[in-house]
């Protein structure tokens, strides 16, 4: 079953996790530092928050799968519509291990379809992506999901 992801760049972390508290009245599953995670039923979606990026605001949005046959169709899919995509295998971010594709969508907006087999004690390295996958996770910046 995928669920939905967003991540959300915020100015403060500890003010951040009180909203998203109280909003989905849930504490977190992942508390860091810089980094704090939701993995909601009601609504089913993975929200993260970090205090790490460029700027604040909506990072990008994904969609969070739970087997690697499904990260393929996904990433089958975006090149059959003629996207050029990022892979990613084994990486590290967010705390985690994952294996994604990054694409940016026709309004401009980078979707990261992901697959994630462990956790992690970093958060991970800043990596710089090709030029077509410009402005996803890690790109310029710490700004990772």
């Amino acid at each position: 079953m995928k669920r939905l992801h967003l991540h959300v760049s915020v100015p403060d972390i500890t003010q951040a996790v009180a909203f998203y508290t109280t909003l989905f009245d849930a504490q977190p599953d992942v508390v860091k530092d810089d980094y704090a995670k939701w993995m909601l039923d009601d609504p089913r979606v993975n929200l993260a928050i970090s205090s790490r990026a460029r700027a604040t605001g909506v990072d990008h949005v994904g969609i969070q799968v739970d087997t690697p046959d499904e990260l393929a169709a996904l990433a089958t899919r975006l090149h059959a519509a003629g996207n050029a995509t990022f892979d990613q295998a084994a990486t590290t971010c967010c705390y985690a291990n994952s294996d994604k594709s990054w694409v940016t969508d026709t309004a401009g907006v980078r979707w990261e379809t992901f697959f994630t087999h462990g956790e992690a004690t970093s958060y991970g390295e800043d990596e710089v992506l090709p030029d077509a996958a410009a402005g996803a996770c890690c790109a310029a910046g710490p700004a990772c999901c």
